[in-house]
């Protein structure tokens, strides 16, 4: 049984992860209004990414008989600026979702919550892969700098991102 730090805990995650597919919809938005398809298509497969993340936690909560508490879900911005803007955003996103995981696994140390601190090691493996992943394509922006045929090659490398 979870103690209540931990279900607090675990229940803001939840809503967090679920923000961050929010934010990265709107993302694909902006990018589908700008006409970048490519990046498009790679914050929706994020944003499926993230709603992934948020049911592990919610499963996570049920499994251990915990209540789950949906929080209001704050709007996210709908103006973005260039895709360098955009990933370094991202990545600064990601970084706050590490920082807040890392957290989570400090909190299930001091519990002594083994099973969870089970349950977060797959969450700490795949945020080291999301920041790798918006750090390559930061790289790659910054390559292609303000070069249209740049930023169209990237946009179509981004477009083949399946799920």
């Amino acid at each position: 049984m979870l103690k209540e730090k931990m279900v607090e805990a675990l229940n803001l995650q939840l809503n967090r992860e679920i923000y961050s597919a929010y934010l990265y919809l709107a993302m694909s938005a902006h990018c589908s209004y700008k006409g970048l398809t490519g990046f498009a298509n790679w914050f929706k497969v994020q944003y499926g990414e993230e709603i992934e993340h948020a049911e592990k936690f919610y499963s996570y909560l049920i499994e251990q008989g915990a209540r789950v508490e949906l929080e209001a879900i704050e709007k996210p911005p709908m103006k973005f600026g260039e895709p360098l803007e955009m990933f370094e955003k991202t990545l600064g996103h990601e970084q706050f979702i590490t920082r807040s995981i890392k957290d989570l696994l400090e909190l299930a140390v001091v519990e002594k919550d083994y099973a969870t601190s089970i349950f977060l090691q797959w969450f700490i493996k795949e945020q080291v892969e999301e920041e790798a992943n918006d750090n390559e394509i930061i790289a790659k922006l910054k390559l292609a700098g303000e070069d249209g045929a740049g930023l169209l090659v990237v946009d179509s490398e981004l477009g083949k991102r399946g799920h």
